[in-house]
């Protein structure tokens, strides 16, 4: 295996000016920067990333917490993520929480064990204080939130505006003649599930129609259950909409144990489009994130706060907008 030792001795430079054109710490001219990466190119040398480390005391690693790694919606954030850190030559590592608290501060005291450098964060549904994530701040660790925004915590946010997207939604399924629509949500007191909830209710009452929602736990099992409470209430909800990806897949499922069809019975609008849906075989009314950019989006702020690229301590919150896709599911009430 080359070494850099090598690289030095075909480039005819010293082992220092190979450090420089490779950590980018120095000015070396335009033909010494060329002979060197010629001479790296033909060894096949690769940088000792470890070694780097410990000499410069900067490890280039990122962490990233998720709440649920089963869900595709996270999936897809995380690869928006990993890209935008390894194009700007750093490294991710990605934890899932099950959206448990103390799994998160676990986490938290790992990263800093290892001298992460910064932290992408989704934080647990659990309500209460984040100890753990102050502390960090107060220490200067860059992090960066991304779609739940944690209360009372002065901390950068890539978020999407899920009220006005949901109240979209709802205006869209009155348009086609719903009146009975029904709200299955997430964990009540989360900030993802509020503020969709928020938006249910405020295009509910700008209508004049009757607001009746079924809090889950956005998750399969837990929509399930919320859901078979829906759908067996009287009268019967005309649509339902589901607030996130894994609750719409609970709607259905329950209205499946029911007897029920989508969307002869009941329609279904959701939040989220993901291809797990459409092995119910229906394409759904969705309201889409831009998933991969969430991820790519909070990658950039984070190493642009860690570098110094943003001085400001104010926190700076980016909201991405959603798109509303029309499908199948939510045909013209006759």
């Amino acid at each position: 295996m080359p070494t850099i030792k090598d690289v030095a001795e075909l480039a005819g430079v010293s082992v220092g000016t190979v450090s420089h054109v490779i950590a980018g710490t120095a000015r070396v001219s335009d033909a010494t920067r060329a002979r060197v990466e010629d001479a790296i190119r033909r060894l096949g040398y690769r940088p000792n990333p470890i070694a780097r480390s410990l000499k410069s005391r900067r490890s280039r690693m990122i962490g990233m917490v998720i709440s649920d790694i089963t869900n595709p919606f996270f999936s897809e954030v995380v690869r928006g993520a990993e890209a935008a850190v390894l194009q700007r030559g750093y490294f991710l590592a990605t934890y899932n929480t099950d959206d448990e608290l103390e799994r998160e501060q676990r986490l938290f005291e790992l990263f800093e064990s290892w001298r992460a450098e910064g932290m992408m964060v989704v934080t647990a549904a659990e309500r209460g204080r984040r100890p753990h994530l102050e502390r960090a701040l107060k220490e200067g660790r860059p992090i960066v939130c991304l779609d739940r925004r944690p209360s009372g915590v002065r901390v950068d946010s890539v978020t999407v505006n899920n009220a006005e997207a949901v109240e979209e939604a709802i205006s869209y399924l009155a348009s086609l003649g719903y009146r009975r629509i029904a709200f299955v949500g997430g964990t009540p007191g989360m900030y993802v599930a509020a503020d969709r909830l928020r938006g249910y209710r405020r295009a509910m009452k700008r209508l004049g129609l009757e607001p009746v929602d079924y809090p889950g736990d956005f998750r399969v099992a837990g929509a399930r259950q919320a859901a078979l409470r829906a759908l067996r209430a009287e009268p019967r909800p005309e649509a339902v909409f589901a607030a996130n990806n894994l609750t719409a897949a609970g709607v259905l499922q329950a209205m499946r144990e029911l007897g029920l069809r989508c969307p002869q019975d009941v329609a279904l609008a959701t939040f989220d489009c993901v291809e797990l849906l459409q092995s119910f075989g229906l394409r759904l009314t969705c309201v889409a994130q831009p998933t991969y950019q969430i991820g790519a989006e909070a990658a950039n702020l984070l190493i642009d706060r860690m570098e110094g690229k943003i001085t400001s301590p104010a926190p700076r919150h980016i909201v991405l907008k959603c798109e509303l896709r029309p499908g199948e599911s939510t045909p013209p009430l006759r």
